[in-house]
């Protein structure tokens, strides 16, 4: 659940961060997108929210927001970076791999991490990184519909014999 602004202030003040209206900003921003957003849509947002901000400052409040652990960056492969307000959990992610709509799954196992990697070669492994990929359901559908008509025109035309090669 997003910190209100009381609350990440509290919290900005533990990690010894200044309390800027940048970063309030910022988390703001990624709290009130929802989901996983770019940095674009977070940089977007933060500037409906504040006025004129840079998008150096935005990778900066999101690079600040991170390594304290208020916020959760992801990288799914061939996306931009997105990044979350969920944090302090053992969850997933699974993405699109036609839209790049990206959505949390939670842990069957609970504790981290949930998989068991073998001989980690003296490893001590504390996270695992998990995405799942596929299509959401709304591209499953057109994916669907897609085929459906392919069929459906594959079948006119045998039937129609335009399929056939011409002779000569």
């Amino acid at each position: 659940m997003p910190l209100g602004d009381a609350d990440l202030a509290r919290n900005l003040r533990r990690h010894g961060l200044r309390v800027t209206a940048t970063r309030l900003a910022v988390y703001r921003a990624v709290a009130e997108l929802g989901g996983h957003p770019d940095v674009e849509s977070i940089a977007r947002k933060a500037r409906e929210l504040l006025g004129s901000i840079s998008t150096q400052a935005v990778y900066d409040c999101l690079a600040a927001l991170t390594d304290v652990g208020l916020l959760r960056r992801i990288e799914p492969a061939g996306s931009p970076a997105r990044f979350e307000t969920r944090v302090g959990d053992n969850h997933h992610h699974v993405v699109c791999r036609r839209c790049g709509r990206t959505r949390d799954i939670d842990c069957v196992v609970g504790a981290a991490p949930c998989l068991d990697p073998g001989d980690l070669g003296g490893f001590v492994i504390d996270e695992a990184d998990v995405t799942f990929w596929g299509l959401c359901p709304d591209c499953a559908a057109v994916g669907k519909d897609r085929a459906r008509d392919r069929h459906a025109q594959e079948a006119r035309q045998l039937a129609t014999g335009s399929n056939r090669r011409k002779e000569g």
